[in-house]
């Protein structure tokens, strides 16, 4: 494990957590194991936001989510460490369930994915489906999300039922507890990163304990 601060960040606001631990590939692993591993953190990086803030394994800002607090959060954008909008959720017309549309950029037309929340979790293990749009998707595969989001033990599953990207509980540090706002995102090859992560952003609209990131209605 290496201690690293991220990158051309400022975390310096009273009682921030102002370093992670970011995961190092054990010996012998670094060829084998082409997965990312990326540190997601439950914070926006603007005052007074709502969004997250995901660093590589280098401790680079790879993603970033940032809704203001005040805004009308009828949509979210997922963005680079740069800022360059790669994918916008917002919430599908007239849908009688949870329904979530994934959008390329920030386009309003031919949707990558639409998101269910799954209505029975009770005789079933799925949280969520993501299902591609015929117009829009770059992949024809559906996916099931199982686990549990509120304990940070999840997985995005392919219809063989093999883990696409798995969140998982980041395990303490030299006494430190991160509790349940900084944890992992393990992201398989071939499967993107930044759908991963959109995922991730959806769970934490379905299952998060804190404000939503979209306004439901």
């Amino acid at each position: 494990m290496a201690r690293v601060h991220p990158k051309g960040v400022d975390l310096g606001e009273p009682g921030a957590v102002s370093c992670i631990e970011i995961a190092e590939p054990a010996p012998g692993e670094a060829g084998a194991a082409a997965s990312v591993l990326l540190t997601v953190w439950r914070r926006s990086l603007l005052f007074n936001g709502n969004g997250f803030a995901v660093f590589d394994a280098k401790g680079n800002l790879a993603f970033r989510v940032d809704n203001y607090a005040s805004g009308s959060k009828k949509e979210v954008v997922l963005m680079d460490g740069a800022g360059k909008p790669l994918l916008t959720i917002r919430r599908k017309n007239l849908s009688l369930g949870e329904q979530w549309m994934i959008y390329e950029g920030e386009d309003d037309a031919d949707p990558r994915f639409v998101v269910k929340r799954d209505v029975n979790p009770l005789h079933s293990r799925a949280l969520a489906r993501v299902t591609p749009c015929a117009s829009g998707a770059k992949s024809r595969r559906a996916y099931k999300i199982e686990g549990s989001y509120s304990q940070r033990r999840c997985a995005v599953l392919d219809g063989e039922r093999r883990p696409m990207a798995e969140i998982k509980r980041k395990e303490p540090a030299k006494g430190v507890s991160f509790g349940l706002d900084v944890f992992h995102l393990v992201v398989q090859p071939g499967f993107d990163a930044s759908v991963a992560m959109t995922i991730v952003m959806l769970l934490e609209q379905m299952f998060g304990s804190r404000s939503p990131l979209l306004k439901i209605g």
